[in-house]
């Protein structure tokens, strides 16, 4: 087989691969096709964890899409439904984490960090004016001399160039 001919057919694969993914639930109402495809895009795939189970072409995916028509024909609540997939998978299989002990970092990590960050770089904001508005008071005699050594730099500069 020519390695043309392999590349077509492994595109003609993956590009199926899409259509497995297509189920075909029959619901009772439209109110519960629509709540199938509000769940299936919110949970997402345990295995290809980028995915949620409405896209994934995983085998997992097709057994939790399968559970939550089962549900959803049941008569269960969405939260039900939700609350079954949390505790087979844990929080990970939510997009949307819910707030609890495992998931405080996660939702406070973020303001926290930046909290940090903007204090730190006020309190160096701070130092800095400080430092920059301490003046040394300089005696008359000091002036003086200062003066000449900044009249002697800018001098011998001068003379360089």
């Amino acid at each position: 087989m020519s390695a043309l001919r392999r590349l077509v057919c492994l595109t003609a694969l993956w590009a199926s691969a899409a259509v497995w993914a297509i189920d075909d639930y029959q619901f009772s109402s439209e109110e519960g096709r629509e709540r199938y495809q509000t769940l299936t895009y919110e949970l997402r795939c345990p295995l290809c964890q980028n995915q949620n189970i409405s896209d994934s072409t995983a085998p997992i995916a097709k057994d939790l899409r399968r559970e939550v028509h089962r549900m959803i024909e049941e008569g269960k609540s969405d939260d039900d439904i939700v609350d079954f997939m949390v505790a087979r998978y844990g929080d990970f299989v939510l997009y949307r984490p819910r707030l609890n002990a495992q998931t405080a970092v996660l939702w406070l990590g973020p303001v926290t960090v930046v909290t940090l960050g903007l204090s730190v770089l006020l309190y160096i904001a701070r130092r800095r004016r400080r430092s920059q508005g301490e003046t040394t008071d300089l005696s008359d005699d000091e002036q003086a001399r200062l003066r000449a050594l900044l009249q002697q730099t800018s001098s011998e500069e001068s003379e360089q160039k």
